[in-house]
């Protein structure tokens, strides 16, 4: 018997995952990426927790059917940032019964807790999720399953409801008791994994489509840097740190300039190419501001290799009117 299991890395998911391979349970778990999920590469922890539990580890990428199916019309909309998670969970376990039967699994299991989550955790948004993504008594839920009704595995007996859990609400205690017991190493805290979830991230969201069509190729551009909008409109990115600077450099998008100081340490940038001469001439003097450049020197900053010679602003608080995060 096999089962796929909705896989987030989290303490959770793990656990769930534990519950099947306890009962003789084959799980493959796989990671739905929607492209809004934390800045940093996590694949080698999720690998990590799978390989303790003995499941099989698959990333299913998503990006352009999220952006098309949900991301922009919610039929249940946002929360109160720019997350449509009921839209969501609908949408990754309705992809995750297609690798269903494309794996020819019986039946598929999630590490969602009734009640952690107000949401998108209680028990009508449970359900409505499984409603609209066709999987009601498909999606087994092992860590609330006692508070939950039957579901298939369990009502022809393919999994013993009994040795499953009730757990409700945000405590952690027992999930924390569980990965003491299996002896589970370098599990994740809990904590928002989305970045939909976030003030600061919905607000750029907001302000991006207010100017433009937000394309797949523009997800990795909103997760680093600081970001502004100027006065005609262009949006320009600078770099906040080493890491940063090195994201922002690696990405391929036609939509932006590359910008770098020469001669001097600064941060990389991304300038709209349809920013205007005054734009680009603001954003020559915004990038140096963030240097150790004096305002009555001149430097030379690259625009894509094109290099123009500018000074600094007097002051980084120039900015401000400009800022979205």
């Amino acid at each position: 018997m096999k089962a796929i299991a909705l896989f987030s890395g989290g303490l959770d998911s793990v656990l769930a995952i534990k519950l099947m391979k306890d009962q003789g349970i084959d799980v493959v778990a796989i990671n739905i990426n929607t492209g809004f999920g934390s800045t940093k590469d996590r694949y080698e922890h999720m690998q990590n927790m799978c390989d303790q539990v003995g499941a099989e580890f698959k990333i299913i990428d998503i990006q352009n059917e999220y952006l098309q199916d949900v991301l922009f019309d919610p039929k249940h909309g946002y929360g109160k940032h720019f997350n449509p998670c009921i839209d969501c969970h609908a949408k990754m376990f309705a992809v995750a019964k297609r690798v269903m039967d494309a794996e020819g699994a019986s039946f598929l299991i999630s590490g969602e807790v009734m009640g952690q989550r107000p949401m998108s955790q209680n028990k009508d948004a449970l359900q409505t999720v499984l409603n609209e993504s066709n999987c009601d008594g498909l999606l087994l839920r092992p860590l609330s399953a006692k508070r939950l009704a039957p579901t298939l595995a369990e009502i022809n007996g393919w999994v013993d409801r009994e040795k499953l859990e009730g757990i409700t609400g945000r405590s952690r205690e027992r999930q924390l008791a569980l990965a003491r017991e299996i002896g589970l190493k370098d599990f994740e805290s809990p904590g928002g994994g989305c970045l939909l979830t976030d003030d600061n991230f919905g607000k750029k969201m907001f302000d991006f489509i207010k100017y433009d069509t937000f394309e797949v190729k523009d997800i990795p551009v909103m997760k680093h840097g600081r970001h502004f909008r100027l006065k005609d409109g262009a949006k320009f990115v600078v770099g906040r740190n080493k890491e940063e600077n090195e994201h922002l450099q690696s990405i391929d998008n036609d939509k932006y300039y590359h910008i770098k100081t020469v001669g001097i340490p600064g941060p990389h940038g991304l300038l709209s190419k349809n920013a205007t001469q005054e734009d680009k001439e603001f954003a020559t003097k915004a990038i140096l501001a963030y240097t150790k450049a004096k305002p009555d020197e001149s430097f030379i900053v690259a625009f894509d290799g094109e290099e123009v010679t500018a000074s600094a602003f007097d002051s980084r608080d120039v900015m401000k009117p400009y800022t979205i995060q």
